[in-house]
This record gives C-alpha cells, sequence and structure tokens, in this order.
C-alpha cells in the first residue's frame, strides 16, 4: 500500500456494460493491484490533464468547478491519513487542478492498510470529488491539492464543453445534462463514468464505458457527477 499509483476500485476493463460493473470492478479492486492493466479510473494516473478549450462565445468546463468560484479555506491537506470524525468530517470534498496524475486518495473502514479495508478509491487526473461518510474510518490522501468542502446545494453556471481529461463534473453545477459527444479517440484510452453519488464506489456507478473513435453520451438531470479521463475534449450536442 505505499507505492503510488494504486489501481481504483473503479477501473474496467474493456467495453463494461453495468450488468458487470460490480463484479469486474470489485475484483480488481481487490485483487493485486500491480498487476491490473484495465482502463478507467485508475488510468488517470498516466496521463496530464487536459486543456479543455472552448470557443468564443461558449461555457467550457476544464474540471476546475465552477459551482464555488470565490476562494475558500482547504479543508484538509492533499497529503496525509484523516481519521473520520476527528481529522475531517463526513461530507463531500473536492480537490482540483491535478495535472501530473499522481493524486491518489482511498476512503477505509479501518486503519489497518489491508486491502479488505479499502471502500473506495481513485488515480486522479484534474478534479475529483469525494463523499466521506460518517461510517468510514479513515480517509487517505497523497500527492493531491488540498481538498475543499462543497455545498451541495450550490449550482453554479453549468457549462456545455468540458476536457475530456477534467476528472469529475458536477451536473447541473459544472456541467449541464444533455447529450455529449467527444470525436477522435483512440487505442481505447478514453474512459466516462455517470454516477449517482460521490461516494465513488461501484454501487455509485450508472454506466460507464471505455470508446475507440466517437462517444456519444446523455448526461441525465438525475446524474449526480459524470468523470472522464483520457478522452478528447466532450461539447454538447443536445
Amino acid at each position: 500500500m505505499g507505492m503510488k499509483g494504486k489501481v481504483a476500485l473503479g477501473a474496467v476493463v474493456g467495453v463494461v456494460v453495468i450488468g458487470v460493473v460490480s463484479a469486474n470492478a470489485g475484483d480488481s479492486g481487490n485483487g493485486d493491484t500491480s498487476a491490473d492493466t484495465g482502463k478507467g479510473s485508475s488510468a488517470s494516473a498516466e496521463r496530464e490533464a487536459g486543456g479543455g478549450k472552448a470557443e468564443k462565445g461558449d461555457k467550457g468546463a476544464t474540471g476546475t468547478g465552477k459551482a464555488e468560484v470565490a476562494e475558500k479555506k482547504a479543508a484538509f491537506s492533499g497529503d496525509g491519513d484523516f481519521q473520520v470524525g476527528s481529522d475531517v468530517k463526513p461530507g463531500t470534498y473536492r480537490t482540483t487542478g491535478n495535472s501530473d496524475g499522481m493524486c491518489y486518495w482511498e476512503r477505509a473502514k479501518d486503519a489497518s492498510g489491508e486491502m479488505d479495508s479499502l471502500l473506495a478509491n481513485d488515480n486522479v487526473t484534474g478534479t475529483s470529488y469525494v463523499t466521506v461518510k460518517a461510517t468510514d474510518k479513515l480517509f487517505k490522501s497523497s500527492d493531491c491539492n488540498d481538498w475543499e468542502a462543497v455545498d451541495g446545494k450550490a449550482k453554479g453556471s453549468p457549462a456545455s464543453r468540458m476536457s475530456g481529461d477534467g476528472g469529475m463534473f458536477r451536473v447541473r453545477a459544472d456541467i449541464a445534462p444533455g447529450t455529449y459527444k467527444s470525436t477522435g479517440n483512440t487505442d481505447d484510452s478514453c474512459y466516462w463514468e455517470r454516477t449517482k453519488d460521490a461516494e465513488q464506489g461501484t454501487d455509485s456507478i450508472l454506466a460507464n464505458d471505455n470508446v475507440n473513435g466517437t462517444a456519444v453520451v446523455k448526461i441525465s438531470a438525475s446524474d449526480a457527477y459524470f468523470k472522464t479521463t483520457g478522452c478528447k475534449d466532450w461539447k454538447k450536442t443536445g
């Protein structure tokens, strides 16, 4: 557990349908973390953040999150082990601007450091949102930018474009619901994920895919977050 770039529980191999996400992703998170070469959230450890260009007059999200534009004091550091309840309070937190692919975090049910204690984890490029639950015992963060608390009621100014390597975007706050397209993806490096919350366990996933070529996905207004890594930039088409 001391090495960087651990494989995330949400990692998938190839094209994944909802029915097999829990089985495949769960197995990859609880097995040999050094042997998994799957795409998905763990693949972000090998890429730098995308640029996320927006044309003049267009709103574009690049993974920095627009829900809270005012500067906020960091809730806690991006490096360290934090006991839930005393060091960090339950709630949803966000880290942004992670550009070197070295940011890694995990939620754990105890401080044993064993694989069985993992509840969720991820390697982050760009932005990540994580909900720390009151039943969690430990939150670990390594080489991430500082974490800040997120106001769940803030709506922000949702964009119609987003960086394909921007990480996680909050629906209705960072990005608007609708149909998005990403073109020119090669080598199945593009991974996207629709989620119902920011707990980041396999049960959070509503849909996901590894894409070669053109990717089209409809983000519902009832979705909580959209995750994208290794993709070409997304543009809202409908």
